[in-house]
């Protein structure tokens, strides 16, 4: 079966398609580096760089889609307006990318549709033909004679083998002359923690930009250091660092009485407790973000183990760093050999993996397809 893919990134969703036999000839991308890096993945696919949002590149991506007898499009429209991790703005611009993937849906009739996004999509208002009504509904009004819809639309990837807790709102449409309807596939029963995920993958000490602190922590071992091209140390300035060394696991460093997330002047840092936070062995990952190389962003720390106790016997623990890029590719269940390209800098790799949907769901999904 021939797809078209949407809002592409860098392709990760269609990771695994090929195993099954979907493979996707057409997809389109907005920004360059991404696209570059898709191409790179997928050389054999018409990877259609612009804004989809121009009559002219939308031409071109509906054209390329015919004339390649497309039967499935998968759409991952920006999620950053509608995100807790990102601007919360319901009415935020971006919002109304979908507009684009139904109309090509439209164009298209493939016979199989996923639509994915963060679950406050099925509570965001979006504006047709100068009614307010919510995404659901929308895609209901001008979709519904055509397709069939899912009875459920959230999923959570721990829910299928992904050792990352991610709820998503997923859309699946069937056309209606197939007649079925695509459900999601049935849970799993074995939940992946991050204690199995990440078994035997060597701890590593961040690497501290101030000159006066680069001595404090051992030196990395070369077992940890050759363990993996990705699995390399973060670099992180001392005074985060200093607040997640005294900081266990799963816990935030804003309850430590004295070493909490402070300013360059000392001052206490106000935030939430899903920050400076340290993930747990005993669950799967934190929902992996845009931001997953901060440690002041979301539940970005790794879990960490008892060190040793300084001199005020005060308990320490190691890794007081974020994921390295190995380990989010294990949580992300991306391939560990990733075919990452040289060119490609450590942000955009975090950036592109914290925006991408795990591609064992995607996979666990498609398998489900009805025929």
């Amino acid at each position: 079966m021939n797809g078209l893919s949407l809002f592409a990134n860098v392709g990760i969703a269609e990771t695994y398609l090929k195993d099954i036999g979907i493979n996707i000839v057409v997809a389109n991308e907005l920004l360059p580096e991404r696209a570059r890096f898709y191409r790179h993945l997928y050389p054999n696919c018409n990877m259609i760089e612009g804004d989809i949002t121009q009559k002219d590149v939308y031409t071109k991506v509906v054209s390329a889609a015919k004339e390649c007898k497309v039967k499935f499009l998968i759409a991952t429209p920006p999620c950053q307006g509608m995100s807790i991790a990102g601007e919360m703005n319901p009415y935020d611009e971006r919002n109304s990318l979908i507009k684009y993937a139904v109309d090509a849906t439209i164009d298209l009739l493939p016979d199989y549709v996923l639509i994915e996004n963060v679950v406050q999509m099925l509570e965001t208002p979006i504006f047709s033909q100068n009614q307010e009504m919510l995404i659901p509904e929308y895609l209901k009004k001008r979709l519904g004679n055509f397709y069939n819809f899912n009875s459920k639309n959230i999923i959570n990837a721990m829910d299928y083998g992904v050792p990352q807790q991610r709820k998503r709102a997923i859309i699946l449409l069937t056309k209606k002359s197939i007649g079925s309807t695509w459900e999601f596939p049935p849970k799993e029963n074995h939940i992946i923690t991050l204690e199995e995920a990440f078994s035997g993958i060597p701890d590593l000490w961040p690497i501290v930009d101030e000159a006066e602190y680069k001595n404090f922590f051992p030196k990395n071992s070369a077992e940890s250091l050759t363990f993996h091209k990705w699995h390399q140390p973060p670099h992180h300035v001392w005074r985060n660092v200093e607040c997640m060394l005294y900081t266990s696991t799963g816990n935030t460093a804003f309850d430590n009485p004295i070493h909490y997330p402070k300013k360059k002047d000392g001052n206490r840092i106000r935030g939430y407790d899903t920050t400076y936070h340290r993930m747990f062995w005993s669950k799967p990952s934190s929902t992996i973000t845009r931001y997953n190389g901060i440690i002041g962003s979301q539940n970005n720390v790794h879990p960490g183990r008892p060190w040793k106790k300084d001199k005020n016997g005060e308990m320490m623990y190691t890794n007081p760093r974020v994921l390295s890029i190995y380990e989010l590719l294990i949580v992300s269940s991306l391939p560990q050999n990733w075919d990452i390209p040289d060119w490609a800098s450590g942000g955009l790799i975090r950036h592109v993996i914290g925006e991408g949907i795990p591609p064992l769901l995607v996979k666990k999904i498609m398998a489900n397809i009805p025929r």
